[in-house]
């Protein structure tokens, strides 16, 4: 048998906080391995448990959210944690920072238990989660008002090509969509993607999706 997903809770609210912890250890290929109300225990628990995975409040006390997340899986850190944000539509500022900081995904605090499930499965597994509509939504709105106003376009070492399929992952489309967009084959479209987070130095998809709304490549 595979061992469980190890998560850490991390969030200020002790209903929603019990409430997550409920829900991931009555699944068998979960468990919690801890649970904690502010982002310094979180980091702290994080060092000293290695979850597989955190699950991480934005607004907390001491430390919140985005800067536990730098510190977990932020550039430079050698062992990085990978962090699944949880956040209200209102908060597009905070999300679209807790990405830049590291975070692999993010879901909506109202999202129903599966997609949680889901979502803990899919950053565990190495994949970035990207909810296209939230996307769009909250990334996009907010790394709108930081894009260059120098009238350049982006200085960019990807091809054309290359540039075609960034804008098709940032519109929040899978490797099947973007191969049948294009007209190619799916294998084709993983190398283009891995091409992309090669070139312009990205961990993975939601960085992509980051830098192509505010590099200005899509609207």
């Amino acid at each position: 048998m595979t061992e469980p997903i190890r998560v850490l809770i991390c969030d200020d609210q002790v209903l929603i906080r019990t409430g997550l912890a409920t829900i991931v250890d009555a699944q068998p290929d979960l468990e919690v391995a801890g649970e904690c109300g502010d982002g310094r225990t979180a980091v702290d628990l994080a060092e000293r448990l290695r979850p597989d995975v955190v699950v991480m409040d934005i607004r907390m006390p001491v430390l919140d959210g985005i800067a536990a997340t730098r510190l977990l899986a932020g550039a430079g850190v050698p062992h990085p944690v990978k962090v699944l944000v949880v956040t209200t539509f209102n908060l597009d500022e905070y999300v679209y920072e807790a990405l830049r900081a590291g975070a692999s995904g993010f879901l909506l605090k109202d999202a129903p238990p599966d997609r949680l499930l889901h979502g803990i499965r899919t950053v565990a597994a190495g994949a970035a989660l990207l909810d296209p509509d939230v996307t769009r939504q909250l990334v996009g709105r907010y790394a709108a008002r930081i894009r260059p106003t120098d009238g350049k376009g982006p200085d960019t070492p990807l091809t054309p090509r290359e540039l075609e399929v960034l804008r098709l992952i940032a519109d929040g489309l899978s490797n099947n969509e973007i191969a049948a967009s294009l007209v190619i084959s799916r294998e084709t479209v993983k190398t283009f993607v891995s091409r992309i987070l090669t070139k312009l130095g990205l961990r993975d998809r939601v960085q992509a999706v980051v830098y192509a709304y505010r590099q200005g490549l899509v609207s």
